[in-house]
């Protein structure tokens, strides 16, 4: 059974979602984010797993549901954490980060018989999950992230490992104001649609 890795910020004002603002504050950009961060755990959680694992920089709040094991991100640019992330691996292991709160169980209950690595790639050029069957932190050091390529650079880097890639959907990552509103628009059940209306009816956009 594949181990799940959620990748993390703390949802602190002035440290997550710097892009939402404007046209919401750092505080309400922190409150999206803990809404995102929310619905994406609970969906991890109701997913079948091995192990569920936080790689979390900073500290564990009330957002955090019963069942995860919290580990602290490492030192170093985006690639070495995530490389990070799966070298605390044995066996399979699918990664994702937090931006993507319309994540479901389902897209999470991967099956990889047959593939090496899964890949799912977000619609602003990076990617919004990883799988990989056999972990290799080798596989994500010194790829660009946070680029338009990113994705395209990540999923390039597996296939000439010579691994067979399972595309899984493409999503919609939360970076700005007009993401926030078309996830919500995918997600409107979740804590994160719930959050942004909340922030609407409060007379902000």
């Amino acid at each position: 059974m594949t181990t799940l890795l959620v990748i993390a910020k703390e949802p602190r004002p002035g440290r997550v979602k710097t892009r939402l603002t404007p046209p919401f504050t750092p505080e309400e950009a922190a409150a999206l984010a803990e809404a995102a961060l929310t619905d994406t755990l609970r969906a991890v959680a109701a997913a079948p797993a091995r192990r569920r694992v936080l790689v979390l920089d900073g500290k564990p709040g009330p957002w955090l549901p019963p069942g995860f094991d919290v580990v602290p991100q490492c030192a170093g640019g985006l690639d070495e954490r995530l490389a990070a992330a799966f070298a605390g691996c044995d066996g399979p292991a699918l990664l994702i980060g937090m931006d993507t709160p319309q994540v479901t169980p389902g897209l999470l209950t991967v099956d990889l018989d047959g593939y090496d690595a899964c890949f799912g790639p977000a619609e602003d050029g990076g990617f919004w999950a990883l799988g990989l069957a056999e972990p290799d932190p080798a596989l994500l050091r010194g790829v660009p992230m946070s680029t338009p390529v990113t994705g395209a650079v990540q999923r390039d880097r597996l296939v000439a490992a010579g691994l067979r890639v399972r595309d899984l959907p493409r999503l919609r990552d939360v970076d700005t104001s007009a993401d926030a509103e078309a996830v919500a628009a995918l997600a409107p059940y979740g804590c994160f649609a719930a959050e942004l209306s909340r922030l609407r009816t409060a007379g902000r956009r």
